[in-house]
């Protein structure tokens, strides 16, 4: 006994070639918030410390102790160092081929050995600039790093970078580390006076360090000045009652860029904007690294191929 059993349709060629036509594209990718760019890219941070006194190289903020008054963070220090929640701030600027973005590490006291004030400042802030190519992909492709250490930049490169030697060489090739299944580039800031550079691979100076990892929420205090698992949340320095803005306040700033301070040298820690490197030229004013940072690349490397210097968006208001 056979079985009934419905008739196949026959769908001529031609016509499934003009249905192929018809198949829909895959959205495009939407470009990253500022936040989640500033996540992808941000540092994994080897942070030197004092077994003497390791709280006062702990990451923080400038408000650290529940107010924007700088002259009290050195005081502030030895009653609030339990405070010191992992923080680094950031900000984005955009031209057509890149992504620049800035962080920057903040401490409450640059301190040397005794005497303590001979060379201290009250406040510190340090760190570097990214660049990141627009490649197409949703987060683009790291370039080079930038470092501020004391008054000088120093230039990095990850490995496959295209970037040679421009006005300024390179000091060196950036060591990446995979955190959170994308890899990171790694920083490095020394104990006691946290000059910035790149983190060369290598132990902590006298074997005792704490390495801080991005979040994408609020950081922690460290466990002391040993703990290898640490973590720091992302503050946006641009955003609204955040440092730039602040920027004209006499409780905070001195002048423009220098926090006010008054234990050891006075008024002697920069914002970014007013970073710089004492001999790179007198057309790279301070805070050009912040501020215009496509012009400062453009002189520092070579072989930088598609390379726009008109700004999309600065935060800066370049």
């Amino acid at each position: 006994m056979s079985r009934w059993r419905p008739a196949l349709a026959v769908i001529p060629a031609a016509a499934l070639a003009v249905t192929a036509l018809f198949v829909a594209p895959a959205p495009a990718q939407a470009a990253p918030g500022d936040a989640e760019l500033a996540y992808r890219w941000a540092p994994v941070h080897y942070q030197d410390t004092s077994s003497s006194y390791y709280t006062a190289d702990y990451l923080s903020t400038v408000d650290y102790d529940g107010d924007w008054n700088a002259r009290n963070n050195w005081d502030n220090l030895d009653a609030d160092a339990g405070r010191l929640t992992g923080a680094v701030y950031y900000s984005v600027a955009e031209t057509g081929t890149h992504w620049y973005l800035t962080y920057a590490f903040f401490h409450p006291r640059d301190w040397k050995d005794y005497p303590v004030n001979a060379f201290s400042h009250e406040n510190d802030m340090e760190g570097q600039l990214e660049v990141v190519r627009k490649d197409g992909s949703q987060y683009g492709s790291l370039e080079a790093v930038v470092t501020l250490a004391h008054n000088n930049f120093y230039s990095y490169v990850p490995p496959g970078s295209p970037f040679t030697d421009g006005r300024e060489n390179i000091d060196g090739t950036l060591v990446m580390q995979s955190f959170d299944g994308a890899p990171h580039p790694t920083s490095f800031q020394e104990a006691r006076g946290h000059g910035a550079y790149a983190w060369d691979g290598g132990s902590f100076p006298g074997g005792d360090g704490i390495v801080y990892h991005p979040s994408r929420g609020a950081g922690f205090v460290p466990s002391g000045g040993n703990d290898r698992a640490a973590s720091y949340g992302l503050v946006d320095l641009t955003a609204a009652g955040s440092l730039w803005e602040r920027r004209n306040n006499p409780e905070t700033y001195a002048s423009y860029g220098a926090f006010s301070g008054d234990n050891g040298k006075d008024n002697a820690a920069h914002a970014p904007w007013a970073w710089d490197d004492s001999d790179d030229g007198d057309d790279l004013q301070a805070g050009v690294i912040a501020t215009d940072p496509a012009y400062l690349v453009s002189q520092y490397f070579g072989n930088t191929g598609n390379f726009s210097l008109a700004y999309l968006r600065n935060p800066y208001g370049f």
